[in-house]
């Protein structure tokens, strides 16, 4: 059984800027709550009892959000706010279940990842970008359940226009069925021309303890950073059976301004 979940939280957040420049984009609110939160919920929701964030010392106000006992103990002690008690009571709990490590230098998400080596102790463990939110359903649930239907990895995915396929990590299938199929391989941002199919990569993955030792042989790639896209390939390269999870929920951007504008008032109309 699953129970880690990593969630790599120290990139600079360009695309959130001016907002990013004072606040980490992941402790931005949508309707009244952190990004960050919305994904810890879907995790605990699906089983999760561990979770590794991965920081920069520049986004050390993550971690204060979620350690800041003396001040909400300030708080309470003069003012009987009830609400401020049950936020308070329920950042205790996340204390319990988060570990920090540190990616000082932008080297890519797979740089990120074996950062948390000495940390994880199951077979695989879950991984969730903090920009891509699913509503309506649980994306890391669906996963789950088709892990243990196929003991492999999974893949989150969903169909995107073919003309913005360069903009994705594309993947390549086989035996589809209405709700999953068996990835071939996967390259980041092709062109139109070269993609093999227009199933997108979304941000929730279930990946295998070994993917370690091949993000260790990787160099650089696009953008001079370690892409765990890359890693991906080489596994299936190898053998290592990967599926694409076609998840039933809404999918929200909220990388960019317009994107956690949308994401806003779609999640306040739920």
């Amino acid at each position: 059984m699953i129970k880690q979940a990593i969630i790599p939280l120290a990139g600079l957040g360009t695309r959130m800027l001016p907002l990013s420049s004072v606040m980490p984009k992941e402790l931005l609110p949508i309707n009244g709550k952190p990004n960050i939160e919305y994904i810890i919920e879907e995790c605990i929701d699906a089983g999760i009892k561990e979770f590794i964030f991965i920081i920069s010392k520049k986004k050390s106000l993550i971690k204060k959000y979620f350690f800041n006992d003396k001040f909400y103990e300030k708080i309470i002690k003069n003012k009987k706010d009830e609400r401020i008690k049950k936020e308070f009571h329920k950042l205790k709990k996340y204390q319990k279940m988060i570990k920090f490590v540190y990616q000082n230098s932008p080297r890519g998400t797979g740089d990120a990842i074996l950062k948390c080596k000495k940390y994880l102790t199951g077979k695989y463990f879950l991984m969730l970008l903090p920009d891509d939110l699913i509503i309506n359903k649980n994306c890391s649930k669906e996963m789950l359940n088709l892990h243990k239907k196929t003991n492999s990895s999974i893949i989150a995915t969903k169909t995107v226009n073919k003309k913005t396929v360069s903009r994705w990590g594309i993947l390549s299938l086989k035996n589809k069925t209405k709700n999953h199929f068996q990835i071939t391989d996967v390259e980041e941002k092709p062109t139109v021309k070269n993609a093999k199919s227009n199933y997108a990569i979304i941000g929730r993955y279930i990946l295998p303890n070994t993917i370690m030792n091949e993000i260790k042989k990787l160099k650089p790639g696009k953008g001079k950073e370690i892409h765990i896209t890359d890693a991906i390939k080489n596994l299936i390269l190898k053998g290592e059976k990967f599926y694409g999870s076609i998840f039933n929920g809404e999918y929200l951007d909220c990388g960019t301004l317009s994107g956690y504008i949308k994401s806003g008032i779609k999640i306040s109309k739920k």
